[in-house]
């Protein structure tokens, strides 16, 4: 049996790792949940998640992952028989879809390589191409979680108001949110999907909703059949405060949720950002020396669109994924994640986000590269003193 020290270096682009501090705050005996103490946490919580989202708009919080939240995005806003468009990002753009059309909706989808943003030209094509006004949404992935590929949320906007149409915009911040820049109301965002087990820090097991008043007015006027999802349900408006979470409340996820929110405060969005870069940035740079031999590229092929978050890597055809997987895991404690959808079996995936510092993404990199040199994977020379310096310069400016 391998008995693996010290801590695992989990470097899986969600769940991210848990710091101590919300694994301490949620590790106490149950609450009254209709008491006044944790109403005051919940309250604290609801609220706090508009400056996450930037937001005036009220949140609603699921005890989901975070397709409960998708879901409750679709069936507050859509009925059967409607029609969305989604631009195509990945393996996400795909699995949201494929939520609609089980809930009756038909959806249209504008093809992507993967390899790149969504092109807001394309979207305001197609908009104005619908005379009839046929699409009620248009769904966009923000960070696609399987392509390391971020999308210009505001571009997308433009393209929709240039073209005329009333279209939701509706997107999933889920590998975004609290790792890289996201301005719900000043992107003219009408939803925003989100989850916690990302920059969030916290366990799986909390999905959110961030509404504007135009979905609202969407949501009152039609929608599908709903009860646990219904935002009108669980308006903090509502004086029956079990009502806020459909029923007895997620506490201890709450009570981590309260923590989070604690650091992030701390140390600043904008802090919290500028970090995120600096970790996907010193990533990028040690895969770039790594594709000097020919076995590896970025996934993303244009720079400005990579991802804070996390970084694929594309592999050549005959590489083993899952022997990777293990020899990393079991001789270094690190795990990274697969590739997934088209990628399958053809990439792996480096996440950067949530709590982690420089020397767990040096870590990490100093263990990749180990592993290529036990498998026998060509690799370009330079790649940790290329991570240093960058995590040098960052740190220097």
């Amino acid at each position: 049996m391998n008995v693996r020290r010290g801590r695992n270096f989990l470097q899986t682009p969600g769940p991210t790792n848990i710091p101590d501090r919300i694994l301490r705050a949620m590790h106490q005996p149950a609450w009254e949940y209709s008491g006044p103490d944790f109403i005051e946490v919940a309250r604290d919580c609801l609220n706090g998640m508009r400056p996450i989202f930037k937001t005036e708009g009220e949140v609603f919080i699921y005890a989901s992952n975070g397709h409960g939240g998708w879901e409750a995005a679709l069936s507050n806003i859509l009925s059967p028989g409607d029609k969305v468009l989604v631009p195509e990002t990945g393996l996400f753009s795909f699995a949201w879809s494929a939520m609609a059309q089980q809930l009756g909706v038909t959806f249209d989808t504008i093809p992507n390589d993967w390899r790149h943003a969504i092109d807001p030209n394309q979207v305001e094509e197609r908009l104005r191409a619908d005379d009839k006004g046929e699409y009620r949404a248009v769904l966009m992935v923000h960070t696609e979680t399987a392509t390391g590929i971020t999308s210009d949320v505001q571009a997308v906007r433009q393209a929709m108001d240039a073209a005329g149409h009333s279209a939701l915009l509706v997107v999933d911040v889920i590998a975004s949110l609290a790792c890289s820049d996201f301005r719900m109301d000043e992107w003219g965002v009408d939803i925003a999907v989100g989850g916690s087990q990302k920059g969030l820090m916290c366990p799986i097991g909390l999905g959110f909703n961030a509404v504007n008043e135009r979905a609202r007015a969407a949501a009152s006027n039609g929608g599908s059949p709903r009860s646990y999802w219904d935002w009108e349900g669980r308006s903090m408006s509502r004086p029956e405060v079990y009502r806020w979470f459909a029923g007895t409340a997620p506490e201890h996820m709450v009570f981590g949720l309260a923590e989070a929110l604690i650091m992030l405060e701390e140390e600043g969005l904008e802090a919290t950002f500028a970090r995120h870069q600096r970790l996907g940035a010193a990533t990028r740079a040690a895969i770039e020396a790594w594709s000097a031999g020919g076995a590896m590229e970025i996934n993303a092929l244009v720079p400005e669109e990579r991802s804070e978050s996390v970084t694929t890597i594309i592999m050549g055809e005959d590489f083993d994924l899952m022997n990777f997987q293990h020899v990393l895991r079991e001789n270094f404690n690190v795990a990274v994640g697969g590739g997934l959808g088209q990628l399958q079996g053809k990439a792996f995936r480096i996440g950067h986000m949530g709590d982690i510092n420089e020397p767990m993404i040096l870590g990490t990199l100093a263990s990749v590269e180990a592993v290529f040199e036990i498998l026998g994977i060509p690799y370009g020379d330079g790649a940790l003193p290329a991570a240093i310096a960058s995590l040098a310069a960052a740190h220097k400016s």
